[in-house]
């Protein structure tokens, strides 16, 4: 299938890791222009210098999506280095699992307000766009309560209310908003690989869990992502795409 991608122009935070680094992948393959952003700037250069190397359109910066004011400014310097944007998909969590006030101020600030103020930026953009698409990356926290009840889930919970809430808004001005919830995600240096070495116990609570035996991979989950965000899509919108492997049992209306 066509995804109707190449020439398309995606703007993604935190791209240089795990589902983020996939989501990038997945659009540069598919011949999207990709703007990235992430806190480590070595990690940032590096990722963009392997998709130049590539012949992609990259660009990319080192910024803290806590930041606001960093956050728009890189929003409206990628549209300008791009010549526009089309896609944007805000994927950064503070993976706040305590319940302190703390865990609660940090899951807002990034969770939630990293994505409403990259999307705010980005929107100008998505206006002159001919298929703007929003994809925010959520979780099935957000759907269940599992470890991670408290900040993580609750605001995990809000960004698939605000995706749907954009959804319906934005139809008349022809910008989809969907989100995707992973389950369960493995890759080095993740959460959970961590967790595997920390806490074996936990890790092979989470495997036996789910049907299928294993968590999933980040291309997997990424594959959802860009499907959502491309004009093969064009009809989806205010959609919460599950990926899963069968982890969650709700029933999703």
């Amino acid at each position: 299938m066509d995804l109707g991608l190449r020439g398309r122009r995606a703007l993604v935070t935190g791209g240089t890791k795990g589902i983020g680094a996939a989501i990038v992948d997945l659009l540069a393959d598919e011949g999207a222009a990709v703007a990235l952003c992430a806190r480590n700037s070595a990690e940032v250069a590096a990722k963009v210098d392997a998709l130049r190397a590539k012949g992609v359109a990259a660009t990319g910066r080192a910024l803290d999506v806590a930041d606001p004011a960093a956050l728009r400014g890189w929003v409206a310097e990628a549209a300008g280095e791009l010549g526009g944007l089309d896609i944007v998909v805000p994927n950064v969590s503070a993976l706040a699992v305590g319940s302190d006030e703390a865990a609660w101020r940090s899951g807002f600030t990034v969770d939630m307000m990293g994505t409403v103020t990259a999307v705010e930026a980005a929107m100008p953009f998505l206006e002159r766009s001919e298929a703007g698409a929003i994809v925010v990356i959520s979780s099935v926290s957000g759907r269940e309560i599992d470890f991670a009840a408290g900040p993580y889930g609750a605001f995990k919970a809000a960004l698939i209310h605000y995706a749907q809430g954009l959804a319906f808004q934005l139809a008349p001005r022809n910008i989809r908003a969907n989100s995707v919830s992973p389950g369960n995600t493995y890759f080095a240096g993740s959460v959970w690989h961590q967790i595997e070495t920390g806490n074996p116990a936990l890790f092979a609570e989470a495997l036996r869990l789910n049907p299928t035996g294993r968590m999933a991979r980040p291309e997997e989950v990424a594959r959802a992502a860009v499907f959502l965000a491309s004009p093969a899509a064009s009809f989806i919108t205010g959609t919460n795409l599950v990926v899963d492997g069968s982890l969650t049992r709700g029933v999703q209306f």
